[in-house]
């Protein structure tokens, strides 16, 4: 599959610095761009969806969703992130795939992909058609907006071609608008050092003070940009369990998610995609969160309890989490 056109974009984005602390995205140069270097003998490249939206989700999900975020002492998880990990879901079914093949055409060449390789998802999305690209980047489906996983399986089959489906954003700039930290610079283009998906998952170390407000309760990635979409009064529901939301990461308090120590972020997050930014991290974001809610103006009760579990952690904490207590205190002030 020629990905050609998609090389001067991404040679662009990763000259402007966009990819932040994600060394990993350079770090494989063209060949994202390029599946045959990076699957010797490929051809062509089978893409897959798989929706996640959890089955008990709601008509109005977005509105319940916006919901959440005005609640500042409540804990926001990624609506991804509160199921199984997908990785292992989507790379299963897609090896399934791989095999049900191999009983009709016989052995071929072949790897499977989900998020986990220097892979360009939603290029290859958009070429086969399952999509577009989305002015917020991610890929676009008109009767499943954009609610879905990607995963890929590299063959040596010289399979039929796909026609790809045109864009379909038109003049609709909602995505942009209301990212709270002005992470989409343009369209199409995201400056990960300022997503709050990539400050709560991706970055390892100290938050940018500038943008810790408007993190508000999100603790770990963020939606803004897919409740704003209005393709996504179509997204589909999940069909498997799998991304049936996990208590308690969805709608947990931010002090109760505070008090879990390493043994019980662990045994809380097995299975789960938050458990690769390990305790420390998770600690931070929710520390952030914390402060926001502070400054926010929760009532009385809440406020004290916010503070109280702050305060008791600060002297045992390492440098970098308590730079964000201390912040976080300094909110109420």
């Amino acid at each position: 599959m020629d990905l050609g056109s998609a090389e001067a974009g991404l040679q662009s984005w990763l000259l402007n610095g966009f990819q932040g602390s994600m060394d990993y995205m350079a770090r494989h140069g063209l060949k994202r761009a390029r599946p045959a270097e990076l699957v010797p003998g490929t051809v062509r490249v089978i893409t897959a969806r798989l929706d996640y939206l959890p089955r008990s989700a709601p008509a109005d999900w977005q509105a319940a969703e916006w919901q959440r975020l005005s609640r500042p002492a409540e804990a926001v998880v990624s609506i991804y992130a509160r199921g199984r990990d997908y990785h292992k879901v989507m790379r299963n079914r897609l090896q399934r795939v791989a095999d049900r093949l191999a009983q009709a055409v016989g052995p071929f060449g072949h790897r499977v992909f989900t998020d986990s390789a220097p892979v360009l998802e939603v290029e290859l999305a958009s070429k086969s058609g399952i999509g577009w690209r989305g002015k917020h980047t991610l890929a676009l489906h008109r009767e499943g907006g954009s609610m879905f996983f990607l995963g890929e399986i590299y063959v040596d089959l010289p399979l039929p071609i796909t026609e790809p489906v045109p864009p379909h954003c038109g003049s609709c700039s909602a995505c942009i608008d209301v990212c709270p930290t002005q992470a989409i610079v343009a369209p199409y283009r995201l400056d990960a050092r300022r997503c709050i998906s990539y400050l709560t998952i991706e970055h390892d170390g100290t938050i940018p003070v500038e943008l810790r407000a408007a993190m508000g309760n999100r603790i770990y990635g963020c939606d803004d940009c897919q409740l704003a979409c209005p393709w996504n009064k179509y997204a589909q529901r999940a069909t498997l369990p799998d991304f049936d939301a996990r208590a308690p990461l969805d709608g947990a308090s931010l002090v109760e998610l505070w008090r879990w120590d390493e043994a019980e972020f662990l045994r809380r997050t097995e299975g789960s995609a938050i458990r690769r930014i390990g305790h420390a991290r998770w600690r931070r974001n929710v520390a952030v969160a914390m402060g926001n809610a502070l400054r926010a103006g929760v009532s009385a009760e809440h406020g004290e309890a916010l503070r109280e579990a702050l305060q008791r952690e600060r002297e045992p904490a390492d440098a970098l989490l308590r730079e964000h207590i201390d912040w976080a205190l300094a909110q109420a002030e």
